[in-house]
């Protein structure tokens, strides 16, 4: 049988997402419901979300719910609503304050209101085993519910650049405490992803283009809000993904949504490198190491092995094709294939071959005509990370 059923969490944008990847559920429509006024849109909404007018009712940003309950049930769905978000806070979720951010659920049955009423009540308690106040959540049938413009559906779909809402306390109906299985810090460097519990398409997009393809000795992991519980995090968790940059347990910096290749490995050269450093001058302002510095001499006669990017992790040169330029730069017959780019540089009035790491995108050195029909290399070591051959990963 389909059912539909109303819920209000907040921005209706992250709780479409998430009952959209929920099995058994046909649609999710985002909406407006619960106000007195006729037609509203998005702007009445925000023109009326802290209306002191005892005669105007707001409407809340909501979701409408089609599901095949032979699949789905109306029960599991309410408990993902407690659990999506903050049902204590009165007209707001994290940042978004106003009536129109109001939490509530709009039945369509009697069955739907029993269970609303009985979850609630269950789940009050959970909250004050973990130190919440009442749940403020309104509960009513649904009277009417107004599709809301065209551009707020699927709205995270149609915006990839940007975050998911997280709001939820981390109160669960299976544990009832927060935090049972919060990780440790691993001590030094790390980099903390912070995930939604449910489905997020930025943190896929994150995992896709970034954190999937990084092989770098600063370690990443995932991790959901309410696992971080033992780390000094001063960043508000209200969003995922949330990048954060972490020594020794404590906050480096952080960055707020999604990052693109570019965006990460310029944030990792500050965390990992220091802007003062000549490595960091190298890499983002197409530096170059003094001739013959300390890194050119541990680097220029390693035994067997390879050269990687210090960020990304990448192999980048072999010491199959290094030789002795005696230039005071680290020499190359080539690079690792696929793994640098090769653009014009005409910086110094004279025509060069730039060389970039291809996923990094930090400047590594230039390229220069070779004897017999050969190439040179000219690479700074300050970028390199070596790695024995006996070492690398199969």
């Amino acid at each position: 049988m389909i059912v539909e059923i109303v819920f209000a969490a907040g921005c209706f944008w992250g709780v479409e997402k998430y009952y959209e990847h929920v099995e058994g559920v046909i649609d999710v429509k985002s909406g407006y419901v619960g106000g007195n006024y006729p037609s509203p849109t998005y702007d009445d909404l925000l023109k009326y979300r802290n209306s002191k007018d005892p005669k105007i009712i707001n409407y809340t940003e909501a979701v409408k719910v089609k599901f095949d309950n032979s699949k789905v049930t109306a029960k599991e769905l309410i408990k993902d609503f407690w659990e999506l978000h903050d049902p204590t806070q009165l007209n707001r979720q994290g940042n978004d304050i106003g009536t129109n951010y109001r939490s509530a659920i709009y039945y369509t049955n009697e069955n739907q209101h029993k269970i609303a009423l009985e979850t609630e009540n269950e789940y009050q308690k959970l909250l004050n085993q973990n130190g919440y106040g009442k749940i403020v959540t309104e509960i009513k049938p649904l009277k009417k519910f107004y599709a809301a413009e065209e551009y707020h559906q699927d709205y995270l779909q149609k915006h990839p650049n940007g975050y998911c809402p997280n709001h939820s306390t981390g109160v669960k109906f299976k544990s009832g405490y927060v935090a049972k299985d919060a990780i440790a810090p691993l001590g030094g460097k790390e980099i903390i992803v912070v995930v939604a519990e449910g489905y997020c398409p930025y943190c896929e997009k994150f995992k896709q283009d970034v954190s999937s393809s990084y092989h770098g000795s600063i370690p990443l992991r995932n991790a959901t809000a309410r696992e971080l519980s033992r780390f000094n995090i001063k960043t508000k968790l209200y969003a995922t993904p949330t990048i954060l940059f972490i020594q020794d347990g404590k906050e480096v910096s952080s960055h707020l949504g999604y990052m693109d290749k570019k965006q990460f490995y310029k944030a990792l050269g500050d965390f990992k490198l220091g802007k003062n450093s000549e490595s960091y001058k190298v890499a983002f302002s197409q530096g170059t190491d003094n001739r013959f510095c300390k890194q050119y001499d541990i680097f220029k006669n390693t035994p067997d092995g390879v050269f990687i990017d210090k960020l990304s992790g990448d192999v980048l040169f072999d010491t199959r094709d290094r030789f002795n330029s005696k230039t005071g730069w680290l020499s190359f017959y080539k690079a690792v294939d696929g793994a640098t780019i090769e653009k014009d540089d005409n910086r110094f009035g004279v025509h060069a071959v730039e060389v970039i790491a291809k996923k990094s995108g930090i400047h590594l050195g230039h390229v220069f005509p070779y004897a017999n029909n050969k190439r040179r290399f000219c690479i700074n070591a300050t970028v390199l990370e070596f790695v024995p051959r006996d070492k690398l990963k199969k």
